[in-house]
């Protein structure tokens, strides 16, 4: 009796100090977090911070920017003031004075609405024109010398033979430091003909103009970007709280000054308003901590009786309550162990929902998981009690049939879930209406010795086989396939070995040679401008295998088993930098398109890693053009928006890629940050045969048009689809009917002595 008193005294005990051990613990963690918020609201109340201040920053650059291009035009408008005053007349003394005083006065004015500082007319040897009066003499002595290099630099651009219209005026406009302030300075031509020969050009004068970047220009800045005290300092002395923005001279890169201001600091405004409420917070935590004491044995007991609903969990997907990859693995042993004693034929499959991505991507989670549920409620209307449909994870199922029977064929239930899968799917309340597919491998166990790793890797090749020839099909597994999945991973071993000896395009322009897996090259298709002309403006890069033993290996044999192997980024990078090397070489007005891959963009050194090969290659940025899918594009985080943002603000054009090919809609275009558009080439082929074709051709290239995006058309083959798409206004054309794609380097043997001409 005492021994059990004792035994059941020892489990209180021990069931107490359990509990107090959990309760420490989750008193630890609650503070542990506690702490982990604070200080995650600090950290992020500094990473705010430093965004404003990058932020002012910006809008400050941006904002001198506009400055200096206003400063550009409103020069030019004066320079045509002055040339009017200039314009021929009559050349008697007294005219002359007027002239001068007229021309004086409309400077004044002129210096006074735009905001000038200081306005001068200078003549064609550097020095003041029209008798200045002499505070303007004194002032142009002291700015002349900072001044000249921009003088010199526009004199020699004003290009005239005498006898004809001058060159068309090209002014110059720098930041920089006059009189010890920072300054904006510009100058212009102003040109006038001679009176008695509107032929002949008379010499010019130019016209400088300077606005003082500090005083009221500064005080204008400050109110119209919220820069509290801003002031202007000639070094970065400022105080604790203040930002420095460094004011660059535009020729030398210099500082010429610093403008200084107390940033807006929105972080440290929420952290300060936080404090007292995190400190009560900590408070309530503790107490609620105590409270939980008595809370525990409860807790205890609804926690045993979670533990059936966790283990259920634990078999199932919760999205979808099918069982998932460790009850089928399960159930398939339990099959293939009853195998051996029943004479029945048995199936395992593998389903893959084709273009499900593109769904969750383009209309969200909700829509792709509604359609998960729609697609799980098809398919198992058409099994039976005893068949076990299972989820893999993403749209991947798997499909048991213990029992097959007589009276139904694994052939027909794939092509009617196939058929299912295939109908409409009416998403988030019927204002989504999607399309997809399905593809289908399977296979059955041959013998009572096949393993349930084997059934399942043998349907994973069959389902693989399905895909690669065109999904929207159910194949089933024999050993010829495995013959094709060995030859690529051949292909992946021998992809790698060529790679790894990537040291550049090499010796020999475009191609990576490895003697005994063949070499890469890259190829060029001409891309060519949609008039009568048919003038050559570009070309497209595009990367062939000649293989020792399977010959010429176009993208769509490699390229997918670089993607799966995570050597697309090393091969993408040697397709741009062989194609930016060779295009360097070309005549300036012909560019180069490179397609890049959504892992390529995704990359957070890619923006960098472009601009430096463009840079080694001495290839202009304006002269590439990124393609980039339309997938790719509609699905950008937020690390490589940025990466196209900077490329585009450095002069690099970004193509959307086989558009309309996706889910997207024409709406679409309205929100892309891209240059141009190419439209598909199964659109182009559609013209001639399907009314369609050319009502999605129209459709693209007329909001293209609107938009101010250029246009492509791919696959252009006959010369009635290059007259309709000449008709519907596409830019520029590309296909067979122009070129086919050589080496890269042959192209460039061709494009070297003169631009090549389509003969129409």
């Amino acid at each position: 009796m005492s021994s059990n008193w004792v035994f059941s005294l020892l489990t209180r005990l021990s069931a107490r100090s359990s509990s107090q051990s959990v309760l420490i613990l989750l008193t630890g963690t609650g503070l542990a977090i506690l702490g982990l918020v604070v200080l995650a609201a600090i950290w992020a109340g500094s990473e705010s911070d430093s965004a404003a201040r990058d932020r002012q920053r910006e809008l400050v650059d941006g904002r001198l920017q506009n400055q200096v291009d206003r400063v550009a035009q409103d020069m030019q408008l004066l320079a045509e003031g002055y040339a009017s005053f200039l314009s021929p007349g009559s050349s008697d003394s007294g005219t002359e004075i007027s002239r001068s005083a007229s021309i004086q006065t409309f400077g004044r004015i002129a210096t006074s609405v735009f905001g000038y500082s200081a306005v001068f007319l200078i003549s064609p040897d550097g020095e003041l024109a029209l008798q200045p009066d002499p505070d303007s003499v004194r002032r142009f002595k002291w700015v002349r010398p900072v001044l000249w290099p921009m003088i010199s630099a526009v004199t020699k651009g004003l290009e005239t033979d005498g006898q004809h219209a001058p060159a068309p005026q090209k002014n110059q406009v720098e930041l920089l430091r006059l009189e010890g302030r920072p300054s904006i300075a510009g100058i212009v031509p102003v040109v006038h003909q001679v009176q008695d020969d509107p032929g002949k050009v008379k010499a010019a004068y130019y016209l400088i103009a300077i606005r003082f970047l500090d005083g009221p220009t500064l005080d204008m800045l400050s109110r119209e970007q919220g820069l509290a005290g801003a002031r202007y300092a000639r070094t970065a002395d400022y105080e604790p709280g203040e930002v420095a923005f460094q004011v660059a001279s535009t020729r030398t890169a210099e500082p010429i000054g610093f403008i200084v201001w107390k940033p807006d600091l929105p972080g440290s405004r929420v952290i300060a308003r936080l404090l007292p409420f995190l400190s009560a917070a900590g408070l309530v935590v503790t107490i609620l901590f105590s409270a939980l004491l008595l809370r525990l044995r409860y807790s205890l007991k609804q926690l045993a009786a979670s533990e059936t609903h966790a283990r259920h969990l634990s078999h199932h997907d919760v999205l979808t309550g099918l069982p998932n990859r460790a009850l089928f693995a399960t159930r398939l042993e339990q099959c293939l162990t009853e195998l051996g004693t029943q004479d029945r034929e048995t199936v395992v499959a593998l389903i893959d929902l084709d273009r499900f991505k593109q769904v969750n991507d383009v209309y969200g989670h909700l829509a792709g998981d509604e359609l998960l549920r729609i697609a799980v409620e098809r398919m198992k209307s058409l099994l039976r009690p005893g068949d076990t449909l299972a989820r893999f994870g993403g749209d991947e199922f798997a499909l048991l049939i213990p029992s097959l029977g007589h009276n139904r064929s694994i052939i027909g239930l794939c092509n009617e879930i196939m058929v299912r899968i295939s109908d409409p799917f009416h998403l988030v309340n019927g204002t989504v209406v999607v399309s997809i597919g399905g593809s289908i491998g399977y296979t059955a166990p041959e013998g009572a010795f096949t393993t349930a790793r084997e059934l399942l890797r043998r349907a994973d090749v069959a389902l693989y086989d399905a895909k690669e020839s065109g999904r929207g099909r159910a194949a089933e597994y024999n050993s010829s396939l495995d013959t094709r999945a060995n030859e690529r991973t051949e292909l992946r071993n021998e992809l790698r070995i060529m790679l790894e000896r990537d040291e550049g395009p090499g010796d020999t322009q475009g191609v990576i040679r490895d003697n005994r897996v063949g070499h890469l090259e890259v190829f060029a298709q001409g891309v060519h401008q949609a008039d009568r002309s048919g003038d050559l403006t570009g070309a497209e890069a595009l990367v062939r295998w000649r293989h020792p033993t399977r010959g010429l290996l176009s993208p769509d044999k490699f390229i997918p088993i670089a993607e799966e192997a995570g050597m697309i980024n090393q091969l993408g990078r040697w397709v741009l930098l062989t194609a930016a090397a060779a295009a360097a070489s070309w005549p300036a007005h012909l560019s180069i398109a490179v397609n890049v891959s959504p892992s390529q963009i995704g990359q957070r050194n890619f923006a960098q890693m472009v601009l430096s090969i463009l840079r080694d290659c001495g290839l202009s940025p304006d002269r590439l053009e990124l393609e980039v899918t339309e997938a790719a594009i509609f699905n950008l985080d937020e690390g490589a928006a940025e990466n196209l943002n900077l490329l585009r603000s450095r002069g690099v054009r970004i193509a959307l890629d086989d558009f309309g090919t996706g889910f997207s809609s024409l709406s679409h275009l309205i929100d892309l940050k891209i240059d141009r558009v190419k439209i598909d080439r199964s659109f182009v082929q559609l013209l001639g045969c399907k009314a369609e074709g050319a009502a999605i051709v129209s459709a693209i290239a007329s909001l293209s048009r609107t938009l101010g995006k250029a246009t492509t058309a791919e696959g252009v083959e006959t010369e009635e689809q290059r007259e309709f798409l000449i008709a519907a206004g596409c830019d520029e054309l590309q296909g067979y009917l122009f070129s086919r794609p050589i080496p890269i380097e042959a192209f460039g043997h061709q494009v070297r002595p003169s631009q090549i001409r389509l003969s129409l």
